[in-house]
């Protein structure tokens, strides 16, 4: 897998032991692409695998960012992929349930790639509404496979759907906070 674009464009990120479904090249450049500048924009990856999306959005200036990953048999593999940024990309080993009610900070940008095998995902969107976990004016990303776009809601709490892309079986869901400061 390598860096598609920025500062770090075309480095090789390892792919860690496990199961694994990186993103393709054509979503991930065309969802940046979405995205424009990200100088010092926040960006949380949720499900991180091997920390390509939190490396791409750093190649991009975003700062800071933070990853999450629940499987610890990932963790040598992203802090080896991850050690090419600087200022470095902060790693949490956690459960994304465990970790959005705790996080620290709002984010400008979150992105989640659950497992495509995982029901329910709308529950990731409702407890990052919950948390207030996005900035006003900031996005949230799922990414999903097609067959469950009609469990997918267009809006909740103050997040409401602006876009959505399709690359073969996958879809990219794009919820903006249009919650008042």
């Amino acid at each position: 897998m390598r860096i598609t674009s920025g500062k770090y464009r075309g480095r090789v990120i390892a792919c860690p032991p496990g199961i694994i479904r990186p993103a393709m090249d054509r979503m991930r450049e065309s969802m940046f692409s979405i995205l424009g500048d990200m100088y010092h924009l926040s960006f949380l990856d949720l499900f991180s695998g091997s920390g390509l999306i939190g490396i791409e959005a750093a190649s991009r200036e975003a700062y800071p960012v933070h990853i999450v990953e629940m499987d610890r048999i990932k963790r040598e593999t992203i802090l080896k992929n991850i050690s090419i940024v600087d200022p470095p990309i902060t790693l949490f080993m956690s459960d994304v349930f465990k970790f959005i009610p705790n996080a620290k900070i709002p984010y400008d940008i979150v992105y989640a790639d659950p497992p495509f095998p995982m029901k329910n995902k709308m529950s990731i969107l409702e407890a990052v509404n919950k948390k207030q976990l996005i900035t006003p004016d900031g996005l949230f990303i799922i990414h999903y496979p097609k067959e469950d776009k009609p469990l997918m809601l267009d809006s909740i709490g103050s997040l409401t759907l602006i876009d959505e892309r399709t690359y073969g079986r996958s879809l990219l869901r794009f919820y903006k906070n249009k919650q008042e400061e």
